[in-house]
């Protein structure tokens, strides 16, 4: 069922591509319009009701485009040019986001590309678009995981679009996880001599027969920056894109 409905994808997008090299949206409207069948039924759905939620709670219209071909585009033109022509976002707004995938096949190496609306270009500016295909989506789809990388580059673009953290912040975060293996040793260090001084029959002071302060373990306990976990809210439907503009901002990768 899986293959027939790839191969039935597949047909819409070049019937309504035409001689034209940019598809037009399916009908009905969707915000995930997969033209590949790369995502099972649940999986498209899951993403759809994500995706419409957040467009109903915030305005910001994040889009899902799976293409078969980027008609000998650059990923990143491609993307951009799409999200121009389907008006991704809103008027006068331009808070609209698309990522689109090129699936892989066995000649051609797989693209991925975000592209960013005019209205959220300091939200969301291309190292940190950049970051998200790098750490959220290629790691994903490298493994095949096609609908987990799209999920994790979705939650991450909602939270910065939301104001849930800032740019600064999602990219601090591999720094915290480098700043978290150097201090471990530090860690183990510092507790070996304590370790050893218990053995003995030494006593630590207030902090009790564990000879360790509560503190070290607090701090790893808590972790440290913001989280970005999944994004959850109201339901609705999708009325169909609202004619945002873009200008060039987002990022790209292959795989």
């Amino acid at each position: 069922m899986k293959y027939l409905y790839s191969l039935f994808a597949v047909l819409i997008f070049f019937l309504t591509a035409g001689a034209q090299d940019f598809p037009e949206p399916m009908i009905p409207r969707q915000i995930v319009n997969d033209f590949t069948g790369l995502f099972t039924s649940q999986q498209k759905n899951a993403l759809e009701q994500k995706l419409r939620n957040f467009n109903d709670t915030s305005s910001t219209q994040i889009a899902v485009v799976t293409v078969p071909s980027l008609q000998g585009y650059d990923p990143n033109d491609y993307a951009q040019r799409l999200a121009e022509k389907w008006g991704i976002g809103q008027k006068g707004k331009d808070n609209g986001i698309l990522i689109l995938v090129k699936p892989k096949t066995q000649r051609e190496k797989g693209q991925v590309a975000i592209a960013v609306g005019y209205g959220l270009e300091g939200v969301v500016p291309d190292a940190i678009a950049s970051r998200i295909v790098r750490n959220e989506i290629i790691p994903e789809f490298q493994q095949a995981n096609y609908y987990a990388g799209i999920d994790k580059a979705t939650n991450v673009l909602m939270q910065l679009s939301g104001g849930e953290f800032t740019a600064e912040q999602y990219a601090n975060k591999d720094r915290e996880g480098a700043g978290t293996l150097i201090f471990l040793p530090l860690l183990i260090i510092f507790l070996l001599p304590l370790l050893f001084r218990r053995r003995r029959g030494y006593t630590t002071g207030s902090h009790g027969s564990g000879g360790v302060p509560p503190i070290f373990f607090g701090g790893l306990g808590r972790g440290g920056g913001s989280s970005f976990g999944s994004f959850s809210g109201g339901g609705g439907s999708f009325g169909g894109f609202g004619g945002g503009s873009f200008g060039g901002g987002g990022a790209s990768g292959s795989w």
